[in-house]
């Protein structure tokens, strides 16, 4: 599956486009992680708990956008895009999307 930020894929010719598909991931903080977080508000640094915790909900939120894309038989995503939102207070959604396409098949 090829997945781009970009409106079209060099050398591949788009001849349908399947719709749009997407995948998100919400997660919650934990009292350890908040812990961490705490301490290095006070000195400083990246919180490199809550930066695992967005990679790992990226990564899955766009395992689910090319779930959705093989059930359309698409050979790729492109124009996508990443969001994210508190859902409630600790918690936060990953939300990616895009556009689902079939390419001309080539000699």
């Amino acid at each position: 599956m090829i997945l781009s930020t970009t409106e079209h894929i060099p050398n591949h010719e788009i001849i349908e486009v399947l719709g749009i598909v997407q995948g998100s991931s919400v997660r919650a903080r934990n009292l350890g992680r908040d812990a961490l977080a705490l301490l290095k508000n006070v000195v400083g640094g990246e919180l490199d708990e809550y930066t695992k915790l967005l990679h790992q909900s990226r990564a899955q939120a766009t395992e689910r956008l090319i779930v959705q894309a093989n059930h359309l038989n698409a050979d790729a995503v492109i124009n996508i895009r990443y969001s994210a939102a508190m859902v409630v207070q600790a918690a936060s959604e990953i939300l990616v999307y895009g556009t689902a396409i079939k390419f001309k098949k080539q000699r």
